[in-house]
């Protein structure tokens, strides 16, 4: 673990930096069992060399880099149509992330996560959660995907874990996922956001349809505007008494913008549209914790993503034009 804090630089314009007083810990989790391609588990080493901790303090916060959680590589390989690859790994990295970030939380710490892919949201979102339940509040969640990722084992047409967070995190799924943390659901689907889906398999469809839940698709972002969607998807997740968690898949992206994944689908938000949707979660106030998941390495060019990822989340902590 490393414990490299870097201290606000305050000068004459310290009080218009929108993180002067407040503190965030970063945890790199270099998991990528929960998909099937090499090179999402250097997300978070691409994100520093990116420069997301000197960014970070130069809006005035207090960051904390917490180094990267320990993943324990898997003693077998998944047999052939196996519906849960990994799980036994996933389930040991996703308890100890789940633990540590509601240890940054009750420091009262903002948490924000980097990964891996986005099997991690099941253990981060289930620490913020944690955290905030002792506190008697209910948290709402606004999460960014091309993806439903509400697969169960019983949909999945793959049996990667990295499609089935959102499913586990509202209750639907392996046992061992959806009571990680020692309690479930972790989210009402009322208080929930999906924004930037484009490519849903039908056993999500279903689901989908049958919790009632908020989908943003790429198809209403186009023809209503994102800036419209995005106030609904904050209010949606704004109901909750403590305030919003977010998490980020870079595959909402456009390809163009982001190549940098191992799941691309053509048609994604643009560079301008991220932007915007991450600024305007910053100006709502209402976020409690931030990921960024599924950067891989491998597929990147020059380091794009990664950057564009800081970028992000440099947007949601309030950095602005003027």
């Amino acid at each position: 673990m490393l414990d490299t804090l870097v201290a606000p630089r305050l000068n004459e314009a310290s009080r218009e930096l929108p993180g002067v007083g407040k503190r965030v810990s970063i945890l790199g989790v270099p998991l990528g069992f929960g998909q099937s391609m090499a090179g999402v588990d250097l997300g978070p080493s691409a994100m520093r060399v990116a420069g997301i901790i000197q960014s970070i303090g130069e809006l005035g916060y207090e960051v904390q880099d917490l180094g990267d959680l320990p993943i324990e590589r898997p003693h077998s390989l998944p047999s052939e149509g196996e519906k849960l690859k990994y799980l036994s790994t996933i389930h040991a990295a996703c308890e100890r992330l789940a633990t540590q970030v509601e240890q940054v939380v009750d420091a009262d710490e903002f948490p924000i996560t980097i990964g891996g892919d986005h099997s991690i949201a099941i253990g981060s979102l289930a620490g913020v959660v944690k955290a905030f339940r002792k506190r008697d509040q209910r948290l709402g969640l606004i999460y960014f995907d091309a993806h439903a990722d509400m697969n169960t084992p019983d949909t999945s047409p793959s049996g990667n874990i990295h499609g089935m967070p959102l499913a586990a995190l509202l209750g639907f799924g392996a046992p061992e996922l959806v009571n990680l943390g020692g309690f479930a659901p972790k989210f009402d689907p009322k208080l929930c956001a999906h924004v930037g889906g484009r490519e849903i398999d039908p056993g999500e469809r279903e689901l989908i349809r049958k919790l009632g839940m908020r989908f943003f698709t790429i198809r209403e972002i186009d023809e209503r505007g994102l800036g419209s969607c995005m106030d609904e998807a904050i209010a949606t997740a704004g109901q909750g008494s403590g305030g919003y968690a977010v998490t980020f898949d870079v595959d909402a992206l456009d390809p163009r913008d982001a190549p940098g994944s191992g799941t691309l689908v053509r048609g994604g938000l643009s560079y301008r549209e991220a932007h915007l949707a991450m600024e305007k979660i910053a100006e709502a106030g209402g976020m409690r914790s931030l990921e960024m998941v599924e950067i891989n390495t491998a597929l990147d060019v020059n380091n794009r993503t990664a950057e564009l990822g800081v970028e992000l989340i440099l947007s949601a902590l309030g950095k602005t034009i003027l």
